[in-house]
């Protein structure tokens, strides 16, 4: 497991820390943009999804359970993402968001209304193949919203000033007057 996350150069001690410093420096700003981040995701996840009523979007399978899991996580951790750009707009992580995005909504819509699973599979493979795998796909987008979440706050705390060097005198730093 660890040649694993090596791999993908993930250090758990080290970007939780980084996360907690990160949330630790939101402030007003970052939370506010958080929260307006987590509602527009939300709404922008839950409206093609059916999940929230609409006169645009129906859904012909009724939700599950998970579904809606799924959808409140993705917001927050959606939300999370979009308040780390309060900090610091640094770009790191946004194909991976994306991504987590565009996965979510494909696990949380209704599998007969998904054009390309039907029209791959036909509608008892939608419904037979497509549908219990959406929990998988859900997951994935999940772990991938999880990853940006650390990539941003690492990103975002390693973009901090630091202190300078301590390793010239205070001669060796001022500037020389003749």
């Amino acid at each position: 497991m660890t040649a694993l996350w090596r791999a993908f150069k993930f250090e758990p001690a080290e970007q939780f820390a980084a996360l907690r410093t990160a949330l630790a420096l939101f402030g007003v700003r970052g939370w506010s943009l958080a929260l307006l981040g987590a509602i527009a995701t939300f709404v922008v996840i839950g409206i093609p999804a059916s999940l929230i009523e609409n006169p645009i979007f129906d859904r012909q399978i009724a939700a599950r359970p998970q579904d809606y899991v799924i959808w409140v996580m993705s917001a927050a951790l959606g939300g999370l993402i979009i308040g780390t750009f309060a900090l610091a707009p640094i770009v790191a992580g946004q194909g991976k968001a994306a991504t987590g995005g565009v996965l979510t909504v494909i696990a949380v819509g209704c599998p007969v209304c998904n054009q390309a699973a039907v029209l791959l599979l036909g509608t008892s493979g939608a419904l037979n193949v497509f549908g219990p795998s959406q929990l998988y796909i859900g997951l994935a987008s999940l772990i991938l919203l999880g990853w940006t979440l650390l990539i941003r706050a690492q990103a975002v705390v390693g973009a901090c000033p630091t202190a300078p060097s301590e390793q010239g005198t205070r001669e060796d730093r001022a500037p020389q007057q003749r």
